[in-house]
């Protein structure tokens, strides 16, 4: 690890201590990150910090299912061509993405923006969960897929939902168990995840 004698400039080492607070990215990267910053041109420094800003300040989440949208509402909730009658239950906005990249699906979707995880401090609360029951109260879905990881917290919360949902006339299924046990979702691959979404199951307590 470098320390604070390597650095031959402050301004440096200040990049480098920002770019190391990303996910998955340690010092020696951020210090490569930041010199190869420093060799481009202004103009593709100046639109990287443009774009970081503008998303910043910018980016929206669908009024409707808490995806990352440059509207109020976002493309997929607003395409005609989507089945409305089916919801697929998600973690966070990766795990869409991952999902979208199968082309396996064509209903909507219902970001939860978290998992409950009490060694967290995580309880239903803290996510999107009532906003997920009032949009099957509001009628028009017909089926709920819990596509969640496959970790004890991510059966906890479909566990949960679950119960919350036992007195609405829908279908709640899940994801075949191709996705392994203890697997998040956004690093299964794309056919194995497309195939877990074709041959869902119906929800099961005690699996």
């Amino acid at each position: 690890m470098l320390n604070n004698e390597q650095y031959p400039s402050q301004l440096l080492e200040r990049a480098v201590n920002e770019f190391a607070k990303l996910p998955g990215i340690g010092r020696k990267t951020a210090t490569r990150l930041v010199l190869h910053l420093l060799r481009q041109e202004d103009k593709d420094v100046f639109n990287l910090t443009q774009a970081l800003d503008t998303l910043k300040r910018e980016v929206k989440y669908c009024r409707v299912c808490h995806n990352i949208s440059d509207t109020d509402t976002c493309n997929i909730c607003a395409d005609p061509r989507r089945d409305t009658h089916t919801v697929c239950v998600v973690e966070n906005i990766r795990d869409v993405m991952a999902i979208e990249a199968t082309m396996q699906y064509k209903g909507l979707y219902h970001v939860l923006g978290g998992i409950i995880s009490p060694m967290d401090g995580i309880g239903p609360s803290d996510i999107e969960i009532q906003s997920l029951i009032d949009r099957v109260a509001a009628g028009g879905i017909q089926e709920v897929i819990m596509a969640l990881s496959t970790t004890m917290e991510g059966d906890t919360t479909a566990f949960y939902i679950y119960r919350k949902l036992a007195d609405y006339p829908v279908t709640v299924s899940s994801l075949a168990r191709g996705v392994s046990i203890g697997d998040e979702l956004e690093y299964t691959d794309e056919v194995t995840l497309g195939r877990s979404i074709v041959n869902r199951t119906p929800f099961q307590t005690n699996h």
